[in-house]
């Protein structure tokens, strides 16, 4: 054991929130800061170029590679499950896709939390959350009565369009399903080409916009190739006698146990620990210190420093299901790589003009829409790409097709990350329990159905459209409700598994799920909180870097002050 180093703050790490949160930090002088990152530095060319999700996303270099247990709403497979381990974390390999979510999500987190600031505000009334939106984000077309200008998240239209693509947004439209200018206005029904965290054709990682300006601060330490093994605490506690999480606190965190350079190192927190390692990563550390459900530490020998049912419960996802259609006539990413000419041109576009096909997203074109049109918002979207594969990580097939895949923005179904062993160098179990809800294969069902109704409408006729996935002949709901679990996968958004929640006057959550309070305090441990996408109470509609983005802002915020 090495001598302990003592901070005011160790965050534990570099991803989305932590970035944010040592940005915020340090900014105070007096501050001493400790960001810790399991994964390497961020200096990889493929990180930076925009298609180099390619190359990230499966690599042990820069994602944790996790994989789930058998599911068996997905006809029993175990499936690729990436988090990234890397400075920057999952913004760093993600779909770059800026998406906020709608107005009746923070409506949800509001009435989870009893706490009136997670509502839009705005002209829909009271609440903080667009205008913190507007503080973060530096947007291309200036400050608006939606955007900002001022921040440091640098958010831009995409620097490639297809024609396939705007022939499938009119499809879109003959159904139903309108085009609009943008998304992130609160009610995102219709549809759009995706809004990206790019700059000038290069990725914008969360790292770029809040964590490499201040990295020179001589109040700011950061530790990569290191992993947090344990959490210190202490047993003597002050009670706090604040309306929260720490009024009725049995500990108080210290510091954190970690493994660097092949040396066991503990460092100590003189303010707070903070918990950023994301939906996996924060409960599992959790658990392995003893913070979590009592039976489980139990069962793996682990000591139980405070019985917390929450940690790791509450895992919800988005399922997305992926239908390929060839088409004839139209240019698709396929046949431009297809043989070494054009890929060589679109190198050559990129180097020289920063645009073309390299600049892509995942996902370029997206869609919202109501299943059932009573429903008050969307809860469906599209993510719509102009190429097509068996699965990801292999071959582009060799023929124009374009993959529209849908997926049910509110699952109902919930699943867990738990501790395998009392090691904390081993994985946690990570079972996701898609399609366990009637509710949720209504909805895939209904999403691929209206899947095909647009890919039936007149707009794409010229392109003769010939569905490959999941199959023409898969008719009735039950073939599609095994379609749906056969061809689902993750769009790679886990949260919740840290849930915020109400509190009473005493201080006691009103749920046994709650494991933060709106502050993202952890209940009964004081000088803990848990900042990333761990601590939503519900999925948000649609890709999730923006709104874990939110929760750090606020948190800092409250922290601060």
């Amino acid at each position: 054991m090495s001598p302990v180093a003592d901070f005011d703050f160790v965050i534990v790490g570099a991803g989305s929130a932590g970035c944010l949160l040592a940005n915020r930090l340090s900014a105070n002088p007096d501050h001493r800061v400790l960001l810790i990152e399991a994964g390497g530095k961020d200096n990889w060319f493929w990180i930076k170029v925009p298609v180099g999700y390619l190359y990230t996303i499966a690599n042990p270099r820069t994602d944790w590679c996790f994989t789930t247990e058998p599911d068996p709403g997905l006809a029993g497979r175990s499936i690729l499950y990436a988090r990234g381990r890397v400075i920057g974390g999952c913004s760093s390999i993600n779909a770059m896709i800026h998406m906020r979510g709608q107005a009746s999500d923070y409506e949800l987190w509001a009435q989870a939390t009893g706490d009136e600031r997670w509502r839009w505000g705005g002209s829909d009334g009271p609440g903080e959350t667009l205008a913190i939106y507007k503080d973060l984000e530096n947007y291309f077309g200036g400050a608006d009565e939606w955007h900002g200008a001022d921040g440091e998240i640098r958010v831009e239209p995409p620097r490639v369009r297809w024609k396939i693509l705007d022939a499938w947004q009119a499809a879109a439209a003959q159904v139903g399903i309108s085009p609009i200018d943008e998304f992130n206005r609160g009610d995102n029904a219709g549809s759009a080409y995706f809004h990206v965290n790019q700059r000038r054709g290069r990725r914008w990682s969360m790292a770029d916009a809040f964590l490499h300006p201040v990295a020179h601060r001589p109040n700011l330490t950061i530790y990569t190739q290191t992993q947090a093994v344990k959490l210190l605490m202490d047993d003597q506690v002050q009670e706090d006698q604040r309306r929260g999480a720490w009024t009725t606190a049995a500990h108080r965190a210290t510091g954190v146990r970690l493994l660097k350079d092949g040396q066991t190192i503990d460092v100590r927190a003189r303010r707070e620990v903070i918990l950023s390692a994301g939906a996996i990563g924060s409960p599992h550390l959790m658990q392995a210190s003893g913070l979590g459900p009592a039976g489980l530490l139990t069962q793996h020998h682990v000591p139980v420093a405070v019985d917390l049912p929450g940690v790791g419960e509450n895992l919800q996802d988005h399922l997305q299901l992926r239908t390929v259609y060839r088409v004839r006539g139209a240019r698709t990413v396929n046949t431009l790589y297809r043989n070494w000419i054009t890929r060589a041109g679109m190198g050559l576009q990129y180097l020289v003009m920063r645009s073309g096909p390299m600049t892509m997203p995942p996902s370029t074109l997206g869609a919202f829409a109501r299943s059932d049109p009573t429903l008050a918002s969307p809860d469906l979207e599209w993510h719509v790409q102009p190429l097509s594969l068996a699965k990801f990580g292999e071959p582009l097939h060799r023929f124009a097709a374009i993959t529209p895949s849908v997926c049910n923005l509110r699952p109902s179904s919930r699943g867990h990350v738990r501790l395998a062993s009392a090691d904390p160098l081993t994985y946690p179990k990570i079972s996701c329990n898609y399609l366990s809800t009637e509710a949720d294969h209504l909805a895939a069902v209904r999403g691929l159905r209206m899947t095909r109704k647009i890919m039936a409408a007149p707009a794409l006729a010229r392109y003769r459209p010939d569905e490959l996935l999941p199959g023409p002949q898969l008719v009735s709901d039950d073939d599609l409700q095994q379609a749906a679990g056969e061809l689902g996968t993750t769009i790679f958004h886990p949260v919740g598994t840290c849930a915020m929640g109400a509190f009473d006057t005493r201080g006691v959550p009103r749920s046994p799920a709650t494991v933060l309070d709106s502050d993202c305090r952890v209940y009964r441990v004081a000088g803990l909180r848990v900042i990333d996408a761990s601590a939503m109470p519900t999925i948000t509609s649609g890709n999730t870097n923006a709104p874990v983005m939110l929760i750090a802002e606020r948190a800092a915020r409250a922290i601060l002050g």
